[in-house]
């Protein structure tokens, strides 16, 4: 199946979809880092980046008409900035807000699957109506909104056209929106995002997103119910000690209960960082790539580190530089360490041969901005296989109201 994919970034959702078994016809970002990023991934022949078409070009500059095969899934992870709480807030009024060129992609392609990824600060209150419009646009791409336009006009009229009966059938999307923790799906990272899919109307799929495989119950369960996480990693059990409040309430839950969680135990720091030595201290040092020493992490109120036997804190982009306290570790009281490129990376889950280029904080920024690759193939993988399943019942021959000596007849 045929994808393109617009503010790839350094690659995290496209990565997800390429081992989903998606083909790339297109992957396009205006950052210089990351697209070096990319290029040197594909200069080193990674398997899952070596036929990418690179286009180093803001979206809006970017011409889709030249894009001649049919697309299955159009996918973004549209900048969060205009969204994001740590950010301005500015919304529409945000250069950066870039959801409108995934509509205008839609028209022109006319994918049969659209997938978005941003932050859970879109569904904020104060983004509610927007986010109504940004929903009803991806819903019927082919009312472009006249440079001339305000959304709110572009808004009403997408409403008005709704309630109208037309002659023609015009291209519609059905539209699904969802708030997901990657840390659900295996991902070691407490990482909440929204993730908007859409499927082409006329295929008539009916979208569920796939359900959690990994809880926080389960992990206290296997903390401190069984032991069997301390014994994993050949340590002594011992008591909770410094917990966060969500653990805390978690062993509360388990110790008022001897139902075991169905669901796999939360992955953790300790967990991503198995078979990883010691960050070094030598930059030019090769194995594994990126795993280097940083010194001068500290932690201030409202941002310190995280735990080692809990899922890594949100990993941040870092607007104003890297962020010390989300991406640190505690080692003990109030003494941090930042995380090494390369952890960071196994928190998002790309592949250990999988190298980021550019400064420290451009890196950084990178792998913050990026969608976790293993979310990125639970979510592109489900849609393929509603897209197959879709072309299969297609192809099948339907038989109804067949007497038996018909069949037989038939046969």
């Amino acid at each position: 199946m045929n994808a393109v994919e617009l503010c790839v970034g350094a690659g995290g959702l496209a990565l997800g979809a390429a081992k989903a078994g998606f083909r790339h016809l297109a992957v396009i970002e205006d950052d210089h880092s990351a697209c070096q990023t990319l290029r040197e991934n594909r200069r080193q022949g990674h398997p899952l980046v070596a036929g990418w078409p690179i286009h180093e070009v803001d979206v809006r500059d970017f011409d889709y008409r030249s894009i001649l095969t049919s697309v299955d899934l159009l996918s973004a992870g549209v900048p969060c900035q205009p969204f994001s709480v740590a950010g301005k807030a500015r919304a529409h009024r945000d250069k950066r807000d870039l959801f409108a060129e995934v509509v205008r992609a839609a028209r022109i392609l006319r994918p049969k699957a659209i997938l978005i990824e941003n932050v859970r600060g879109l569904r904020r209150s104060k983004f509610k109506e927007y986010l109504e419009y940004i929903l009803l646009a991806l819903a019927s791409p082919e009312l472009a909104r006249d440079p001339k336009q305000s959304w709110r006009d572009h808004f009403k009229a997408l409403i008005k056209q709704g309630a109208m009966p037309t002659v023609r059938k015009p291209l519609r999307y059905d539209v699904y929106i969802h708030l997901v923790n990657a840390a659900d799906y295996g991902v070691p990272q407490c990482r909440e995002r929204v993730f908007i899919v859409a499927f082409r109307s006329d295929l008539e799929i009916q979208w569920q997103l796939p359900k959690p495989t990994h809880s926080l119950l389960a992990l206290a369960w296997d903390q401190w119910k069984t032991g069997n996480y301390w014994r994993r990693h050949r340590l002594q059990r011992r008591r909770p000690g410094r917990v966060s409040r969500r653990m805390a309430s978690a062993i509360d839950s388990i110790n008022e209960s001897d139902l075991e969680s169905p669901l796999l135990p939360w992955n953790t720091i300790r967990d991503a960082q198995r078979g990883l030595p010691g960050a070094r201290r030598d930059a030019k040092a090769r194995h594994p790539s990126n795993h280097v020493f940083n010194p001068g992490a500290r932690s201030y109120k409202g941002h310190s580190g995280s735990l080692i036997d809990e899922p890594a804190k949100t990993l941040k982009a870092g607007s104003h530089g890297v962020p010390g306290g989300e991406n640190s570790l505690i080692i003990s009281g109030r003494k941090i360490r930042y995380f090494s490129v390369r952890e960071c990376a196994r928190f998002q889950s790309f592949p250990d041969e999988y190298i980021f280029v550019g400064s420290w904080a451009s890196m950084m920024r990178q792998i913050g901005n990026a969608v976790p690759v293993r979310l990125a193939e639970v979510i592109t993988g489900a849609i393929r296989r509603h897209l197959e399943l879709t072309a299969i019942s297609r192809r099948t021959p339907k038989i109804a109201n067949i007497e038996v000596g018909q069949v037989r007849n038939a046969c």
